[in-house]
């Protein structure tokens, strides 16, 4: 296998739409031992830049799983994925580290800030791990996100000296340090309250619009999939887009544990 990513194949405009940044032909999932369980069955997606996707379904349908997958952290059993035309099946190790650093970021539920540094060395880390130090215009470059998020002022605090809501900004700062084609975030907001969570999302949403970054998130919240461009549901190791309409309608229909609870 080559160490060094292939040229980029499909950043290009085709039809007069945005190019696409991730695309997955047949892909499989199956998790192997004394029983083999399989999680995905062959899915075929196509993400393309500026889009915002949500991607729901009920826990274990393998949401998680597909993001892993997406972002070169998990392999699929079959089928082919590719980031920004890249086949991420012909790099080595060092291929596929250097292709998430420099092609996708990453926000999950938990901000994953390191205490010892400030918020601004967090949000350079990125470039500090891939360059072994920020240059000027990285650095102001990443300040002006920093104040573009509402983070101006907290550029020299500690991540145990913010609020949830401010380290995740800057996570998602940090996520968009190396200017990826695709932003991956898994349950961006789970962890925040209801205020601090529809703050997090406008922000993402903001640097979507802004950066014309593709963004795929993993969610729960009925309310910030119907904010997306496209939904997409895994079920029963499938996956189909979704218009609006029809997600808010799963949505509102009844559980079959609320089916089952006695009235009152």
């Amino acid at each position: 296998m080559s160490s060094t990513a292939n040229t980029p194949t499909n950043d290009r405009q085709t039809n007069g739409k945005p190019p696409i940044v991730i695309e997955t032909r047949g892909l499989k999932k199956t998790y192997v031992g004394k029983i083999n369980v399989p999680v995905l069955f062959g899915l075929d997606i196509e993400i393309r830049a500026r889009e915002f996707v949500a991607i729901v379904g009920q826990s274990g349908s393998g949401k998680s799983t597909l993001l892993n997958i997406l972002g070169a952290l998990d392999v699929p059993t079959e089928g082919t994925v590719l980031v920004n035309g890249i086949d991420i099946s012909t790099l080595d190790e060092d291929g596929l580290a250097r292709l998430r650093s420099d092609q996708v970021g990453f926000i999950f539920q938990a901000h994953y800030l390191l205490d010892e540094f400030t918020c601004l060395e967090n949000a350079l880390m990125p470039i500090t791990i891939r360059h072994g130090e920020a240059s000027d215009e990285d650095r102001e470059r990443v300040l002006k996100l920093l104040e573009r998020v509402g983070l101006g002022d907290q550029t020299n605090k500690h991540p145990d000296e913010m609020s949830g809501g401010q380290n995740q900004r800057c996570a998602i700062v940090r996520a968009l340090a190396n200017q990826p084609k695709i932003v991956l975030a898994d349950e961006p907001t789970g962890n925040l309250d209801s205020r601090s969570g529809a703050e997090v999302f406008e922000m993402m949403r903001e640097m979507n619009r802004l950066s014309g970054v593709a963004f795929v998130m993993i969610t729960h919240d009925d309310r910030l999939a119907q904010a997306a461009d496209r939904i997409l549901l895994i079920e029963d190791g499938k996956i189909a887009e979704i218009t609006k309409d029809e997600h808010k309608r799963k949505a509102d229909r009844p559980t079959p544990a609320e089916l089952n609870e006695p009235s009152i």
